[in-house]
């Protein structure tokens, strides 16, 4: 019997993946910043990937609670 691998089993950790990168990448452009080294690109993408792992997350757990609500 082959089981299907739900969606937001793997998109969960990904989001937390993505929200824990997002937010060590903002922290480290701020000490740029406070060093005078170039920060503005750098942080930009970090809150970028913050970001999307708010995203992936929030589509996760909107995904488990329509999996839950169907049975």
């Amino acid at each position: 019997m082959k089981m299907k691998i739900k969606t937001w089993l793997w998109q969960a950790p990904l989001g937390l993946v993505l929200l824990g990168a997002g937010l060590s990448m903002a922290i480290d452009a701020g000490t740029c910043k406070a060093y005078g080294q170039p920060w503005f690109w750098y942080g930009s993408f970090a809150l970028v990937v913050f970001n999307t792992g708010l995203c992936v997350f929030g589509g996760a757990v909107i995904k488990r609670v329509k999996d839950e609500m169907k049975k």
